[in-house]
């Protein structure tokens, strides 16, 4: 039931990410309330900038080239804190984690999919 739950959340997040980086005159209609989080008109497949999420590796698919992160703020997605899946843009990224490692990472969103592009073991 959690996983069905969390698959929700997280596909509405996508959406509503979507439908904010697709639609540059609703993005520039909100920027008054959340303009210090950057410039949601801009192309979706834009570069990670800032600092870099703190998470937690919780699953790795190597043949899906899918992880699952519990994470913290992702500023440069203004999302908050939680458990989700994410694509990797390589599959090789895959290679040397495992559950339970604690990880730095700088992800996208690309048309609507959450893709990590850059991941460092934290320290």
């Amino acid at each position: 039931m959690n996983q069905q739950r969390l698959f929700f959340r997280a596909t509405g997040l996508a959406l509503v990410l979507s439908a904010a980086t697709l639609s540059p005159a609703w993005a520039s209609s909100h920027q008054g309330a959340h303009g210090a989080h950057g410039d949601h008109g801009k192309p979706t497949a834009q570069a990670a900038t800032g600092e870099m999420a703190d998470g937690e590796v919780r699953k790795v698919d190597k043949e899906g080239g899918k992880l699952t992160l519990k994470h913290g703020d992702i500023k440069s997605l203004d999302m908050p804190p939680m458990t989700m899946v994410f694509v990797v843009k390589d599959k090789g990224m895959l290679d040397k984690l495992k559950a339970g490692d604690k990880i730095k990472f700088n992800a996208i969103s690309d048309a609507g999919k959450l893709t990590v592009t850059e991941i460092q073991m934290a320290k």
